[in-house]
């Protein structure tokens, strides 16, 4: 063998692994653009089109067309989220595109629902009633998501049935810890059960199995849901303060009394306390302070915080420490 030859086959030799393997020496792709042989030629098991956890490659060729956090995948498994002292929270998030879960907290502890029912209310509703809607039904129905109005929710409430309304959807959605008020309280809308697993299921069934028209105007509503809410409290916590929009959000606030600390609004909001009642061996909290933010964020998550704030914590403590949590969880998963 001439010596140019003897070269020439060292070479390929030496050069082989890295052809077979695809692989650089630190043991990532190594191709002109950033990626692997597999991954130029390989559709993506992923079904955002990118691996778990990475976004788009720096310098990649040709011009971005879609937001980086649209594109990005939700990553999973989610990093551990600190939940503040003296706080109870069960949350859920969960990847819109896939229905998987990708984080979570004692997500089927059950909460008092404050006004996150409103959601159901609105959904059964409509669900009920075919046709245009009537001018003085909207009146109750828009406000009520837009800017949580108490009256307008127990307008519909009583009109509905009231417990009724929660037996029928939770049959509707298949919600297996969500339960009426309790027997004493019927009118009490805002004591119906919820868990974040439940909740998160709401949100699932109007993006994927309610009817358009439903879907649309639930969720077009609480995309402009208002900052003051009608009983003059700032609903602005947790989701909307914490992550990017667009957003479509339901707040539930619930113990703070009928003042709000900055007044947007004339307040008429009345604070019932009945302390701890037990629901099919699930014990609901009825006394301390609920705080709960849910929605969903762009096309790519649905989120849900419940919580329970410290006896005798202030509002805007409360959603200080919502907002953190909310936002802890969202770069979590971002």
């Amino acid at each position: 063998m001439t010596r140019s030859r003897t070269a020439a086959v060292l070479a390929v030799a030496a050069a082989l692994p890295a052809l077979l393997t695809g692989c650089s020496s630190d043991g990532r792709g190594a191709g002109p653009t950033g990626t692997t042989a597999a991954q130029a030629t390989a559709p993506s098991s992923d079904p955002t089109g990118s691996a778990p956890g990475r976004g788009a490659t720096a310098g990649a060729s040709g011009p971005a067309t879609r937001d980086a956090s649209a594109a990005r995948p939700v990553r999973s498994p989610a990093k551990p989220v600190r939940v503040p002292a003296g706080v109870t929270a069960g949350y859920a998030v969960v990847d819109v595109t896939t229905g998987r879960t990708v984080a979570q907290r004692q997500a089927h502890h059950r909460f008092r629902s404050a006004s996150v029912v409103k959601i159901l209310i609105a959904t059964d509703y409509l669900e009920r009633h075919r046709g245009t809607i009537p001018a003085g039904d909207m009146a109750l129905l828009t406000p009520m998501l837009r800017g949580s109005d108490d009256d307008a929710a127990t307008a519909l409430w009583r009109r509905g049935g009231q417990g009724e309304i929660v037996r029928r959807m939770a049959r509707r959605i298949g919600l297996t810890e969500t339960s009426p008020p309790p027997a004493a309280k019927p009118g009490f809308w805002g004591y119906t059960a919820v868990s974040a697993a439940d909740i998160a299921l709401v949100y699932r069934y109007l993006l994927r199995r309610a009817e358009p028209r439903v879907r649309d105007f639930v969720l077009g509503n609480l995309r402009k849901a208002s900052q003051c809410a009608r009983d003059g409290f700032d609903q602005f916590f947790g989701i909307p303060r914490a992550v990017p929009r667009p957003w479509a959000i339901k707040q539930g606030w619930s113990g703070y009394g009928a003042v709000p600390p900055v007044k947007c609004t004339r307040a008429r909001a009345t604070s019932y306390r009945i302390g701890a009642v037990t629901m099919g061996g699930n014990p609901v909290d009825f006394g301390r302070p609920v705080l709960h933010t849910t929605g969903v964020i762009g096309d790519r998550l649905i989120m849900v915080v419940l919580t329970l704030q410290p006896s005798g914590a202030s509002f805007t403590q409360s959603a200080e420490r919502v907002t953190k949590l909310a936002r802890d969880l969202y770069l979590s998963v971002a």
